[in-house]
């Protein structure tokens, strides 16, 4: 069995993609297995399962729009995202959520499309992925709607302030932490805050190839981040929350096991 299991990674669509086998295998030996591959459009979330289907054990994924891709989202999109997931290799609705951040998609068709997904993780009580950012008034209000008839929920790569940490656990909702702790510059609210997450809501993640661990010594070569980091990241959040690093890498590997419920897949 392996220490970490990496909930989040942009495999498809990325820098990765052309080196899949390389950046499976270097995880698994690191001790980073299974891999969730992030889908982020319905076309990616096809290709997403297409790339699982070639590493069976070794590769899940998620189905679902992110809010950058949310004017995407059609009549027929409820149906084919609910296909997607029928499949084996889908253990959550998602990437969905808000992003005022950038705004590459109009934000009424955001809400439309991360409310959209939520129904449909409630109607096939499958976990959900959510992404939020600088949106956190209108996502809680939306995750409020449905939280008490989803099976569970994540809000993966987790960068806000207390206040925020505090309303999204009163949803009761599983956190996603990403290497972004390890920056002294931007990071420095959430390393503060990080010890305030009870031990069965944490999750932790690379999302790579994006936020390489700032921190890291001495500094890889490329400025990719890869599922293989996790230990490092896993290791520096446990130093935050001063907890040994196998009690914590122990703890969150059955959160995200239970999560994606791990144990009754292939």
């Amino acid at each position: 069995m392996s220490d970490h299991i990496d909930i989040a990674v942009n495999l498809i669509g990325s820098a990765l993609e052309s080196n899949l086998d390389t950046v499976v295998a270097e995880a698994e030996a690191a001790g980073v297995s299974p891999l969730i591959v992030i889908g982020s459009s319905l076309v990616e979330s096809r290709q997403a399962i297409e790339a699982c289907q070639g590493y069976p054990g070794k590769l899940y994924s998620t189905a679902g729009v992110h809010p950058h891709h949310a004017s995407s989202w059609n009549e027929s999109s409820y149906d084919e995202n609910r296909a997607l997931c029928a499949n084996t290799y889908v253990v959550a609705v998602g990437e969905c959520g808000l992003d005022y951040n950038r705004d590459f998609s109009p934000r009424d068709k955001q809400r439309e499309a991360f409310a959209a997904q939520l129904k449909l993780a409630v109607e096939l009580q499958l976990p959900v992925l959510m992404h939020e950012r600088d949106a956190h008034a209108d996502f809680l209000a939306i995750l409020k709607e449905y939280r008490p008839h989803l099976v569970d929920a994540v809000l993966h790569c987790f960068t806000g302030n207390r206040e925020s940490l505090e309303a999204y656990l009163e949803q009761d909702i599983y956190l996603g932490i990403t290497g972004w702790v390890c920056d002294e510059r931007r990071g420095q609210e959430l390393a503060e805050i990080v010890p305030l997450i009870p031990d069965d809501r944490i999750m932790i993640e690379t999302d790579s190839p994006y936020l390489l661990p700032r921190s890291m010594r001495p500094k890889p070569k490329s400025s990719k981040n890869l599922p293989k980091y996790l230990p490092y990241i896993a290791e520096y959040i446990a130093g935050l929350r001063r907890q040994a690093p196998d009690q914590f890498a122990a703890r969150t590997l059955a959160n995200s096991r239970r999560f994606f419920r791990l144990d009754a897949l292939p």
